[in-house]
């Protein structure tokens, strides 16, 4: 069964009932300036709380950032006692070597220009990180964009890397679209923030039928 992420979340409330859902990974935002960004102390408290009601089975922590400092990543991965970075940024392999706690590398694909020469050179980044044991991301380049735009990109590129490589399908999925979209593509896993979302909320209703979905491709 592909597993689901469900990110950009704020509230003790959500990340119940994302775990509740089956969510296998549960993300919170630490970059600065964006809509969904939570403090590390505010984060660390529902963690810690979270983590006291699921005390086995619980998903994994995942804490996104962004071409931050490397100290201030491992402070915050260790004071919130996070599972998972994800990189959203430039991050360079030195850097991922260097963090605290295991990697999502998110990448980014532009389809309106994506050829062969890219696909050869992405694929070989893709493996780059691969064999240190990160697992990629894909979501859609928006110019100025790090992510969670709530747009999908050409599946089909996304399809000839997941025949390669284990990824995670980001960019756009909602309830309506995730159980075609990994009929498709044959994700590892598939994540979804805004696709959850109602007025740029987080919708417990959203929620569940995405996971449910999700959970229906065997």
């Amino acid at each position: 069964m592909t597993k689901f992420k469900i990110c950009g979340l704020r509230s003790l409330e959500h990340l119940i009932i994302s775990a509740q859902s089956g969510a296998s990974y549960l993300g919170l935002v630490f970059v600065p300036g964006v809509r969904r960004r939570v403090q590390a102390e505010h984060a660390a408290k529902m963690i810690s709380d979270f983590k006291t009601q699921f005390k086995s089975h619980a998903p994994k922590i995942v804490g996104l950032f962004a071409d931050q400092p490397l100290d201030e990543v491992n402070q915050i991965i260790h004071k919130c006692k996070l599972d998972f970075a994800q990189l959203c940024g430039s991050e360079s392999i030195t850097y991922c070597d260097n963090v605290d706690a295991r990697i999502i590398k998110m990448f980014k694909i532009n389809d309106k220009t994506f050829d062969e020469k890219q696909l050869g050179s992405l694929l070989s980044e893709l493996e780059s990180y691969i064999i240190k044991d990160h697992i990629p991301l894909l979501d859609k380049y928006e110019r100025g964009k790090l992510g969670g735009t709530g747009n999908t990109f050409n599946w089909s590129i996304a399809s000839r890397l997941s025949n390669c490589y284990p990824l995670i399908l980001a960019g756009g999925l909602t309830p309506k679209n995730v159980r075609q979209a990994i009929l498709e593509v044959k994700p590892w896993g598939v994540d979804v923030s805004s696709g959850v979302e109602t007025n740029g909320q987080k919708d417990n209703d959203k929620i569940i039928s995405f996971a449910r979905a999700a959970q229906q491709v065997t």
